[in-house]
């Protein structure tokens, strides 16, 4: 959206409640197609809010811009920048589906008197299965095992077609937060020994009841890890965190599966590490940019298994997303606590 020009006055003093009966209005991507927001919640939505879509709101902006009092934030759309933001003299919240917020400015966006909610709780058991999934299925060499069965050149399958066990195997969690620690607790189920690398350390008892050790240098996390799980936020600080150097102290056996942010880990050095056996495989839901060019070489490799950044992708987390974000937005309108409220 930038290169709009403001067509309000940007002075917040001048908003006027919405009288009467009508329902706030909340900007939305679309209310159909791949990056509109999810068509079977549309019907709930209308209960609470009038939708206006971005197309609506640039065809008449005078007018509906005082009525958007906030912005409902699906797959990272609508982007969120200055113009637009001069553009809504009555809003009062923005609300980003899912737990990272890194597509959003957050200084900005506070310095116009508005809040942010997103929805950490709804989406980390699933984004933990997900992490548990990629990691089970490239141990066992899942989708290669799926093409050798279905090939039509497959005529026996060979006894010693291996991949690697995953019960007593160490994993190393990178960021411990809510989903890396219930990624944790799912570990402990298959009887993996699990370290952890994080800001801060967790409380003795939370280690103790998932049984995991605390690594307070990431090097050591790194070299005794025989799967390495990245659950972090993407921020300057964890831009770029796991490199060249990093893969190098892994074990050339180790799996790398990052549910995190594509940038968190450098791309062009896990090409690398993959071609030549640094580690032995990859498993990622998110990559940077979405969807990676064609003829990007991660697609070329046979090591590595890639999802379409599906986390929170199943029909439960996602209707508990909408809700979570109703709750924050009618909270934020009506001037009370607001749940899950990212601050700057």
């Amino acid at each position: 959206m930038a290169g709009w020009a403001p067509a309000l006055d940007p002075e917040r003093s001048s908003c006027q409640v919405m009288g009467g009966q009508e329902l706030p209005g909340v900007l939305v991507s679309a209310l159909e197609g791949p990056r509109g927001v999810c068509e079977g919640h549309v019907a709930d939505l209308q209960r609470h809010f009038t939708l206006i879509t971005v197309k609506e709101f640039l065809e008449d902006r005078t007018q509906l811009g005082p009525k958007i009092q906030a912005i409902y934030i699906w797959g990272g759309k609508p982007a969120v920048d200055r113009m637009l933001l001069q553009s809504l003299p009555c809003l009062k919240v923005v609300a980003s589906s899912g737990a990272g917020v890194d597509h959003l400015d957050l200084p900005l966006i506070a310095s116009f008197g508005v809040k942010v909610v997103n929805t950490p709780l709804a989406v980390s058991s699933p984004t933990a299965d997900l992490g548990m999934a990629l990691l089970l299925a490239a141990a066992r060499r899942v989708l290669e095992g799926h093409q050798l069965a279905i090939s039509p050149d497959t005529q026996d399958f060979a006894v010693n077609w291996m991949g690697q066990d995953v019960a007593g195997a160490t994993l190393g969690i990178v960021g411990m937060g809510t989903i890396g620690y219930k990624v944790a607790q799912r570990a402990k189920a298959f009887e993996m020994e699990v370290l952890y690398h994080n800001r801060h350390r967790r409380a003795v008892e939370e280690e103790a009841a998932v049984g995991a050790t605390y690594c307070a240098r990431l090097d050591d996390l790194l070299s005794r890890s025989d799967f390495l799980l990245v659950a972090l936020s993407l921020t300057p600080q964890t831009r770029g965190l796991i490199g060249r150097r990093e893969l190098r102290l892994m074990k050339p056996t180790a799996i790398l599966i990052n549910i995190s942010r594509g940038l968190v880990v450098d791309q062009d050095a896990l090409v690398e590490a993959l071609q030549t056996g640094v580690i032995a495989a990859a498993a990622l839901d998110v990559t940077f940019p979405e969807p990676l060019p064609r003829d990007h070489p991660l697609l070329k490799l046979k090591n590595i298994i890639l999802t379409p950044h599906i986390g929170s992708a199943t029909h439960q987390a996602r209707r508990r997303m909408m809700e979570s974000l109703v709750e924050g937005i009618l909270a934020s309108l009506s001037g009370l606590p607001v749940p899950n409220e990212v601050l700057a």
